[in-house]
């Protein structure tokens, strides 16, 4: 049985905590500007080596955690699968298709000129063909969420993104010579999931062993969710620091990207939600299944952009927006599943 999860003062004013970590990192990034500059210079295949840092720091604790009795159960159970495999790949990158044309092309045309449109768009587009593979576990982690299935559905993402994503978004974008990122995902599968899984497996096999199971429990256990939530607070802060001066130089055109994008989120995080009551399926299924329906990848969407568009261009930016608003839109998320879990008992 999977130990629970209590993270007591840290998770209960979390939504306080991050708040002032974006401001901080804002700040951080307006009074030093070569702080961002030294950070975009620390990176390989389009991953940010101090957040890919931080992002294993957040993970780890979280692997340490799931019982690969969990992993087995979670493999043996095709309806949860199922559902977030349909809902990544036949419904989200078309809902995101048609609120970027939706938010971009009417709404907001009359500020945009039909350059920006079109890039924006397309920066959108990539990001809502990139399931998220890494971050969910920290999301589904806050909501209570089964892990196992988690993990599984984070593998699962990655095996297919490599033959679907290219293919759709072609269809999508309209638009010939899109390649597989293959560095992007390689990295970022074994930074975010390979390493901290296989670290956490020992781990847990170690404590266990040598501390045994109320131990376990009583001390580790808490100790680890502390660490996973400062881990994503120091993440926050980097980010913001690395690309939020975005916010205070042009806010209308990241609040214009952001509405289309969180349309999507919610849009589709609803349907998972209701389809997954429909067929059946608790809680604890439900919403990681909801979660990564809603959340993108945006290391492999920011690496396409700057193939075929540039690392100036509008679609660039649409997708470092993704990276902006992926914490804070998450963890709206993981609020609405932990208010709505009466709804599936």
């Amino acid at each position: 049985m999977a130990a629970k999860r209590e993270l007591g003062l840290w998770e209960k004013y979390l939504s306080v905590w991050v708040a002032l970590c974006i401001t901080v990192g804002i700040l951080l990034g307006r009074a030093f500007p070569e702080i961002s500059e030294a950070l975009a210079r620390v990176e390989v295949a389009h991953v940010s080596i101090p957040i890919a840092i931080c992002l294993f720091a957040m993970i780890y604790p979280i692997m340490v955690q799931i019982s690969f009795e969990e992993i087995k159960r979670a493999g043996r159970s095709p309806r949860p699968i199922g559902l977030t495999l349909f809902m990544n790949w036949a419904v989200k990158p078309f809902t995101m298709t048609l609120f970027a044309w939706l938010f971009l092309a009417r709404l907001f045309s009359g500020f945009l000129s039909p350059e920006q449109v079109e890039q924006y768009r397309a920066g959108m587009i990539l990001l809502g063909v990139a399931p998220c593979t890494a971050m969910v576990l920290v999301w589904s982690y806050l909501a209570r969420g089964n892990m196992g299935h988690t993990l599984v559905m984070t593998a699962i993402n990655s095996l297919t993104m490599v033959f679907l994503y290219a293919p759709l978004a072609t269809f999508l974008l309209g638009v010939s010579g899109i390649e597989v990122p293959w560095k992007t995902i390689a990295l970022s599968v074994a930074v975010y999931i390979c390493t901290p899984l296989v670290a956490g497996y020992y781990t847990r096999k170690r404590v266990l062993e040598s501390r045994g199971e109320e131990w376990f429990s009583r001390r580790l256990v808490p100790a680890l969710g502390r660490s996973a939530v400062a881990a994503l607070l120091i993440t926050l802060v980097i980010l913001f620091a690395y690309q939020g001066h975005l916010i205070t130089e042009i806010p209308g055109i990241i609040g214009m990207i952001t509405a289309g994008i969180f349309a999507n989120i919610l849009l589709v995080f609803a349907l998972t939600y209701l389809t997954a009551r429909i067929i059946g399926l608790g809680y604890e299924d439900a919403a990681p299944a909801a979660i990564i329906a809603g959340s993108n990848h945006f290391e492999v969407a920011i690496a396409v952009a700057i193939s075929l568009f540039g690392v100036e261009s509008g679609a660039a930016l649409a997708t470092v927006v993704g990276v902006l608003t992926e914490v804070p839109l998450m963890l709206f998320l993981v609020f609405l599943c932990r208010k709505t879990r009466g709804f599936f008992e």
